[in-house]
């Protein structure tokens, strides 16, 4: 669940801001963030949160969020697989609405082009380096089939043809759209600078991924966290830090007593 949980938080904080609204149910006046198409059949680990949330409520009721939570749970994922940790800051409050809308067109896709990522990070305060950094959170977790099945069937010159051919093995041109593959072929369950060498190898399973490779800008920074693991894992829990300061509310909002509803 570790990759969930990390993107969880991502998610959450790009929408409106760090404020859980992400977790919030659809109810009768709120249309969820759960249901909208980056999310639908992909986000999970709410329970996860859920559960925490229970527990922090038994010893200290109504004081710690579930947007600090989130970051929380991101920060103690990351180092369950070998990542960077860091010190979280705390103090968001909940939102009382969710926004669907937002959820469809603020998150960063898989099929975005270099410079559309770029903006959208930047739009939220966050530079090409953080976007960089951020990516290597693809160190570990999966996609599903349709998400990349167009990139190892183009016989393109921007993927390795033997890594296109063993993908192809388990997601066939057509049907079975939601079979699973690892974003990291090689150390799926750590979080490492691996995911950048397999940018460099053309190795990347997601267009929006090997397109920081690619001629381009950012080319040199990928080629830095390659070489220098201990200057991704700072940079990483830089713009993890920086990303937990978008848009908090930290006067107005709620603390949710269940993070799925508005108490």
């Amino acid at each position: 669940m570790v990759a969930s949980l990390i993107r969880l938080h991502f998610y959450d904080c790009f929408v409106q801001g760090c404020n859980a609204s992400i977790l919030l149910d659809e109810t009768p006046t709120i249309v969820s963030e759960k249901t909208a198409l980056p999310n639908l059949g992909s986000a999970r680990g709410y329970s996860i949160i859920e559960d925490a949330k229970r527990e922090l409520e038994k010893t200290c009721p109504g004081i710690v969020s579930c947007a600090d939570i989130l970051a929380v749970v991101a920060r103690d994922a990351s180092t369950l697989v070998g990542g960077p940790s860091w010190t979280v800051k705390l103090g968001r409050r909940d939102s009382t609405t969710a926004s669907h809308t937002l959820a469809e067109t603020d998150l960063p896709g898989p099929f975005d082009p270099l410079s559309g990522l770029i903006s959208g990070f930047a739009n939220k305060g966050l530079t090409t380096r953080d976007m960089i950094a951020l990516s290597g959170a693809h160190s570990i977790g999966q996609a599903q089939c349709f998400l990349f099945r167009d990139r190892i069937y183009n016989n393109g010159t921007h993927i390795d043809a033997e890594f296109a051919s063993t993908r192809r093995r388990q997601c066939p041109q057509e049907d079975q759209n939601g079979n699973l593959a690892p974003l990291d072929l090689v150390t799926p369950n750590q979080l490492d600078n691996n995911y950048y060498k397999s940018l460099i190898q053309r190795k990347a399973l997601l267009q929006s991924d090997q397109v920081l490779l690619s001629g381009g800008s950012t080319d040199s920074i990928v080629t830095e966290y390659t070489n220098n693991p201990r200057t991704f894992a700072s940079d990483f829990a830089a713009a993890m830090i920086k990303m937990g300061d978008i848009s908090p509310l930290s006067q107005n909002g709620i603390i949710r007593t269940v993070c799925g509803a508005i108490n």
